[in-house]
């Protein structure tokens, strides 16, 4: 399995995410700039111009037509994804850190930082089919969790909205009301940041990374831990395939300790798990520092990394790999 490496970023990469028909790969980065990239051969199609701080998050609506985008330097923007044009921004008084759509595309969710003496939020926001269309205001804004919110997905059917973050805590939220509907059990929960969040493809149940050194699998409903897989270092990034019952996680130190671990070329390696027996299947080594993002190509057949180091590693898997036992 050789990786193509895709270089495109100057600064390391925060997040990953495929399209829903698996031919574009949208990267973001510390440097400003989401860029879009093929997903077959990783050639790069384009970028998009006009945030001005790190951008954190992105997502791309079913059709492909549209990119939101959360930055560090306090908007949400939408973007015309053939294009490249900003379509609308969304300002806020901090930060945006994750950013979502609906099933439908009709809403969007972004949290904020806190900032300022300002608390964290779950902004929910109306995305207008015509840009011309589109107001800033929000739906809906939930307050509550401590500390930064890393992650907020949509729930089955847009019903719920789930988000986890810097206090360590899974949380369900009623998109109608703005209730908060379910904690995750303290016992079983993560005992440190939870980094990253992966919904499975129907939706029915997701996996959190978090600095504790370990992945948990959640009922998307109910909120009971399923599954949870051990790693011997904080987890940045997780994924899980789409076809096969298969795991990634990824990470490393933080940024600033890095400098004391082992310099051997690439040992940052990306962990595939089996997500039912909870074993250690292999990993993909490669990255000269921690990875920040994984992504599963919705076909199962492809996935791809992006690191601290700023590079994006592709990978599509040998025929072998699909014959690896699972139950």
């Amino acid at each position: 399995m050789r990786p193509i490496l895709m270089k495109g970023h100057e600064r390391p990469l925060t997040f990953l995410k495929y399209n829903r028909d698996g031919d574009l790969l949208f990267s973001c980065a510390k440097d400003h700039t989401p860029t879009v990239w093929f997903a077959d051969n990783g050639e790069r199609l384009g970028t998009y111009r006009g945030h001005n701080g790190a951008v954190w998050c992105c997502d791309v609506s079913r059709d492909s037509t549209r990119l939101i985008t959360g930055s560090a330097d306090q908007t949400a923007k939408l973007w015309d994804v053939q294009t490249g044009t900003p379509l609308f921004t969304f300002n806020f008084d901090s930060p945006a850190r994750a950013v979502d759509f609906s099933v439908g595309d009709k809403l969007a969710v972004i949290t904020t930082d806190p900032f300022m003496g300002l608390s964290s939020a779950i902004h929910v926001k109306r995305i207008a089919a015509d840009p011309d269309d589109q107001v800033a205001d929000s739906v809906l804004v939930l307050k509550g969790p401590q500390g930064r919110i890393n992650r907020a997905v949509w729930g089955p059917l847009n019903k719920t909205i789930i988000s986890a973050g810097e206090d360590a805590v899974v949380r369900i939220w009623d998109t109608e009301t703005g209730k908060l509907l379910q904690e995750n059990d303290k016992d079983v929960g993560h005992k440190k940041t939870i980094t990253s969040l992966a919904k499975s493809t129907d939706c029915s149940h997701f996996l959190t990374g978090s600095l504790d050194k370990s992945a948990k699998l959640w009922d998307s409903r109910s909120l009971t831990l399923i599954k949870t897989y051990v790693t011997e270092r904080p987890v940045n990034a997780v994924a899980m395939s789409p076809l096969l019952n298969h795991v990634v996680l990824g990470g490393g130190q933080d940024a600033s300790a890095v400098t004391t671990t082992d310099h051997r070329a690439g040992k940052f390696e990306a962990k595939f798990y089996d997500k039912v027996l909870q074993e250690e299947l292999g990993g993909v080594k490669g990255h000269f520092g921690p990875i920040n993002a994984l992504a599963f190509n919705p076909d199962g057949k492809s996935f791809s990394s992006g690191g601290e180091d700023g590079y994006v590693r592709l990978h599509h898997f040998d025929p072998d790999y699909f014959k690896i036992p699972s139950i």
